[in-house]
């Protein structure tokens, strides 16, 4: 036992702690009774090892469903578990793959990324700080599809698996089994309920309350909406809860049935203790509730109360002990113990029967000051047994004050609801019991109250000139009055200028500046009165043009009564040079920090030739004055002799002090640093202070050396902080600093938004709902949310399947947004996340909607075909975007003349199911305009324009539509295509006469060539071998020609152009060649630099001809 207290303590450090587990419990006991504490459970705490097993690797097939245990060793408390790799990286988590509550693995479909070798259960003992790894378990998906593919080209075999591979397929629950299960939780504590489910594609989970509302300010979802978690439960939870798998292919439901049982909790909380007087009566009460039903047992003295002596005065009903005519000596303690098999209540109450005369504990001739026509309130504290009667006595005694304009409170304090002068006095507390009386004297002053008699006025004053605000103020002479004079409600400027009197306030030398509302405000003690004036200023009166130039230095600086902090300086002013000097710069140099630095001190009015110098400490000062007038500014003086401020405390804290967070589990405390000038001396530190806002009453401190950060670690998630700086040199600490705001790091938000709800407004608009996060479940700075939101496909059957997803950001706190330019027609999924300045959170269930019918696209195309002397086809092709179900076409159409005017319009109502139309009784040879559109119940779509021209008269016919691109006409496809056949058959007849006649003079020359480079190429080694004119037709050596009549390159990239055969050789006019071979020719360098053409033939000639039409 701890020497002078109730402390137990237990060395173990030569024992087993696990001889020492056991149920503990204090009693303290004096000559007035006997308390006991609560019970208190030792256990040592334990950290199993893992049993060795061999994990054999796990094949499944892609799509399917997985589960991997992890099942960790029991220990106490119960283990913290995580999945990591071999990297010590936590494996990533999704909606797909998540960890449930009981540490296990859990894959809804399997992917080919799934596959690793290195999935790794951790569990963290943390009493211990020991972890125990899990043997790491293989994972292989195989993708039977591609298996069999290989194989089967292996073994030139058709099948050889003959399992189908994994089909989309609709959702089913992993845990927890069956349609329904039950919980139990207790009141107060966390509820955590789980729903995983497979499928493929991925389910969503969802969770509802079958019987009511989720609390939403104690809800959040967890691991991908798997699990619900409830806080701080209390018995309105209890009921059915729903999860919902869902996919595209359909949902399962599970319900959990919630029980909601309580530990015994205090209704009115514990029994208090009672003092009684003997012959008193008295109850003690020990109220309390749970579920189920808490029974409640009594002990005196630590001892059942059915065993203590019996007495007559006491009576036990249920939760309450009756006391009667209780006698002295009859003083205990009472042990309350409410129960249930969920935990217990244990309280102490002390009875104290008790005799003890009267005591005033307010102090004596205590003086209480109150304003004319306020309220007064006089105390008197008393303490007794039996509890004394209070009555009140004013100066003579004559009568008890218990009427109008007083009223006695049960406490005993006299208030005075209205005070006036004649209540002022003398006033006698008396408290009396049996036992005795006593009294306490204390005294009423009344005061006049605080009036300004004469307000300042508003005032126009021109610049340059003085003004003056006066504010006489009335006030009680024996209070003691405080001037304060305020610019815009705020200080007035720190400038020599503003001269502030008892009951005045005079500006000299007015500038723009200086306009303003200005406020007197006259304080007391125990009142206080302002009133304002407005001040505006014009500009001055102008003066008769004369010679101004900038004053003279000003001359002869001294330095009179020199003190720790300040010093006085005066200076004999220069010529002004036909400018009023309007005011004195004083500039100081601080030759031990900033030599040959000058800085501004201070300013004063150019009517005065000496100021009071405010210094600083540990400052070797030179002082030099400068003159302004309306020119600018003299030269400065000569400086003054130094003057030396010895070292000191810091007299400021930094400023600036900020707390933020760059990580989820720090804060960075920040300040702006003194300057030298505000050390006051060496050695400057500062003492960094924090505590968590209203979590915290002690402050965590630690001193930094002259930085302007520090971070705190391990701190929790976004949580407000009260923060302190504090400069400390080596002559001592700044005064006490003001207590700074901020929070700790951001986390990602850990919630979706709920009760998410769309509107459709019309065919490309929809606004959608949702409720605001709680700040708990945001984990950091509300920046907004963000609407995702696609296209999942159009409702027409002919339109395809797209997705394109879109993000709309509503910055603040929105509850709503619009979602525009959607497409009609079209079914829409969305979800939302609210995001802070970490990042987004998870999204809430996807949702779908459907917007209706709009206006259809303008139609694909339209073509004119069939042109007659009367007649043409329009041939169309329906809208990309239909938008609807199309119910016709609208087909209007007029002539056009030579000059381009518009002739009457016709109108054709056509059938949706139609895509061409033959028109009838037109005139020939003339031009008509068509304009074509399709219609849906909500009306009809753009128009698609086009121009045609009936077949003229005299059976010449026109061109049956007006094109911008020529390539598309009749007659130039037509005469391309004559041209091109006259080519073909010209480079056939070159080529069969260049491949007959044997031997070019060339070839003499390549024989008595022996040069390397020229060396013939072989068909098998693509090499060159000489030519061969055995056969006319026959294709060059080293080239091939495949079936269809392309002429491929080999490997090599030579051509007939490297050979002299191309673009440089020549032609004699009878057709021979007279190129003749030479070294590496210029256009072999090009061919190569270009990479190699292939050889001339009319099948490229001709692919060069359709390239070019």
């Amino acid at each position: 036992m701890r020497p002078r207290s109730g402390t137990l303590v237990v060395d173990i450090s030569g024992e087993k702690a696990e001889h020492y587990e056991g149920v503990y419990q204090c009693t303290a006991r004096n000559e007035h009774g006997t308390a006991v504490s609560n019970n208190i459970v030792i256990r040592q705490s334990r950290s199993p090892l893992w049993s060795k097993e061999r994990n054999e690797p796990i094949v499944v097939q892609e799509g399917v469903s997985l589960v991997l245990q992890c099942r960790p060793p029991a220990g106490l408390p119960p283990p913290i578990i995580f999945w990591m790799d071999n990297n010590f990286q936590r494996l990533p988590q999704s909606s797909r793959v998540s960890q449930a509550l009981n540490g296990d693995l859990y894959f809804s479909n399997v992917l080919k990324e799934d596959s690793r070798n290195d999935y790794i259960c951790y569990a963290r003992f943390p009493h211990t700080q020991t972890i125990q790894q899990k043997q790491p378990i293989t994972v292989r998906v195989l993708n039977l599809d591609a298996i069999n593919e290989t194989m089967a080209a292996f073994y030139n075999d058709t099948d050889l698996f003959s399992e189908a591979p994994v089909d989309e397929r609709k959702p089913t629950f992993l845990i927890p089994s069956g349609p329904s299960s039950s919980k139990m939780v207790l009141r107060g504590q966390v509820l955590e309920m789980e729903c995983i489910a497979e499928g493929l594609p991925t389910p969503e989970i969802s969770w509802t309350k079958v019987s009511g509302d989720l609390p939403a300010k104690r809800t959040s979802f967890l691991h991908y909406q798997k699990t619900l978690r409830i806080v701080n439960v209390s018995e309105s939870d209890s009921g059915d809860y729903r999860c919902t798998a869902r996919n595209r292919l359909g949902s399962v439901h599970h319900t959990i049935r919630v029980a909601v049982k309580a530990a015994p909790y205090w209704i009115s909380g514990p029994p208090r203790n009672l003092v009684l007087a003997p012959r008193e009566t008295g109850l003690l009460i020990c109220r309390a509730s749970g579920t189920p039903k808490p029974t409640i047992t009594w002990a005196m003295n630590g001892i059942p109360i059915e065993n203590s002596p019996k007495d007559l005065s006491r009576k036990v009903e249920d939760d309450t002990v009756m006391f009667t005519d209780v006698q002295t000596g009859s003083s205990a303690v009472y042990q309350c113990n409410v129960s249930n098999e969920y935990g217990y209540l244990l309280s102490n109450a002390f009875v104290n029967v008790l005799s003890e005369p009267p005591r005033v504990l307010t102090q004596a001739n205590k003086v209480y000051q109150v304003i004319r026509n306020h309220r007064a309130l006089i105390d008197c504290s008393s303490f007794g047994s039996p509890i004394p009667k209070i009555t009140w006595f004013k100066e003579s005694r004559s009568s008890t004050l218990d009427g109008d304009p007083y009223i006695l409170h049960d406490n005993g304090t006299l208030e005075v609801h209205v005070a006036q002068a004649r209540n002022s006095g003398k006033y006698t507390c008396v408290a009396r019991n049996t036992l005795g009386i006593y009294e306490n004297h204390v005294y009423l002053e009344v005061k006049e109250p605080t009036r300004i008699l004469k307000q300042p006025e508003y005032k126009v004053v021109q610049r340059g000139r003085s003004v003056e605000f006066e504010c006489k103020v009335k006030h009680d002479p024996s209070l003691i009055p405080t001037m304060t004079w305020l610019k815009d409600n705020g200080e007035l400027p720190d400038d020599e200028r503003f001269i502030v009197d008892s009951d005045s306030l005079t500006i000299a030398d007015v500038i723009e500046n200086d306009e303003g509302v200005y406020t007197c405000i006259m304080n007391t003690s125990l009142d206080h009165d302002s009133a304002s004036a407005e001040l505006t200023v014009v500009e001055a009166t102008p003066t008769p043009a004369v010679a101004y130039d900038r004053p003279d230095a000003p001359t002869d600086l001294e330095l009179t009564d020199q003190r720790e902090r300040s010093v006085q300086l005066t200076w004999t002013p220069g010529d002004e040079h036909n400018s009023p000097i309007q005011k004195f710069l004083i500039q100081y140099e601080d030759s031990l920090h900033h030599r040959g630095h000058w800085h501004n001190l201070t300013e004063v009015p150019g009517t005065k030739t000496t100021a009071r110098l405010k210094l600083s400490p540990f400052i070797h000062y030179t002082f030099r004055v400068l003159a302004l007038n309306a020119v600018g500014l003299s030269h400065p003086s000569f400086p003054s002799r130094m003057y030396k401020t010895n070292a000191a405390a810091p007299d400021e804290n930094p400023t600036g002090v900020e707390g933020y967070g760059t990580e989820h589990d720090n804060l960075v405390i920040t300040w702006k640093p003194l300057s030298g000038l505000q050390s006051n001396g060496p050695g400057l530190q500062y003492k960094v202070m924090w505590r968590q806002k209203e979590v915290d009453k002690e402050w965590t401190s630690v001193t930094v050396a002259n930085v302007s950060k520090f971070v705190v670690s391990g701190t929790p998630t976004f949580v407000p902080y009260e923060l302190k700086v504090q400069a400390v040199n080596e002559h001592g600490t700044g005064p006490e600093p003001a207590i700074a705001h901020g929070h700790s790091g951001e986390d990602l938000p850990v919630a979706a938004p709920d009760n998410v709800q769309v509107l459709v407004l019309n065919s490309s608009l929809a606004e959608v709902h949702w409720d605001p996060l709680p700040a708990k479940a945001i984990r950091g700075h509300l920046k907004g949310y963000k609407v995702y939101y696609w296209r999942e496909r159009s409702l027409h059957k002919h339109n395809p399947h797209h997705v394109e997803k879109q993000i709309l950001t509503f910055s603040g706190n929105h509850s709503h947004g619009m979602l525009p330019g959607l497409h009609p027609f079209s079914l829409y999924s969305f979800n939302i996340r609210v995001y802070n300045g970490k990042g987004e959170g998870p999204p809430s269930p996807s949702q779908q909607f459907e917007t209706p019918e709009g206006v259809p696209g303008i139609p694909s195309s339209l073509i004119i075909t069939n042109p007659n002397l009367d007649s043409l086809t329009l041939e169309w092709a329906p809208p990309h975007d239909r938008n609807g179900r199309l119910t016709g076409y609208t087909l209007k159409y007029q002539p056009v003349n030579n000059s381009n005017e518009l002739g009457p319009v016709k109108e054709v109502a056509l059938p949706a199911n139609e895509t061409s139309v033959t028109l009838l009784n037109l005139k020939y040879s003339t031009r008509y305009k068509f304009y074509l559109n399709a219609k849906t119940v909500r009306g009809a779509g753009p128009a698609i324009s086009q121009e045609a021209v009936t077949i003229m008269d005299e059976g010449k016919k026109a061109v049956a539509s007006r094109q911008v691109d020529i390539a598309t006409q009749g007659w130039f496809i037509g005469l391309m295509c004559a041209i091109a056949l006259l080519i073909l058959i010209l480079l056939i007849i070159c080529f069969i006469q260049r491949n007959k006649g044997g031997k070019y003079p060339v070839k003499e020359k390549e024989d008595a060539h022996t040069d390397p480079e020229f060396q013939p190429m072989k068909d098998d080694d693509c090499t060159f071998g000489e030519y061969s004119d055995n056969e006319d037709h026959k294709p060059l050596k080293g080239s091939r020609t495949p079936s269809n009549g392309t002429v491929k390159r080999d490997d090599s990239d030579d051509s007939l152009v490297d050979y002299g055969e191309g673009g440089d050789g020549q032609f004699n006019e009878d057709g021979s060649f007279i190129g003749q071979y030479s070294g590496k020719s210029a256009s072999r360098e090009t061919a190569e630099g270009h990479e190699s053409s292939e050889a001339p033939s009319p099948i490229n000639a001709m692919n060069s001809l359709n390239s070019f039409v």
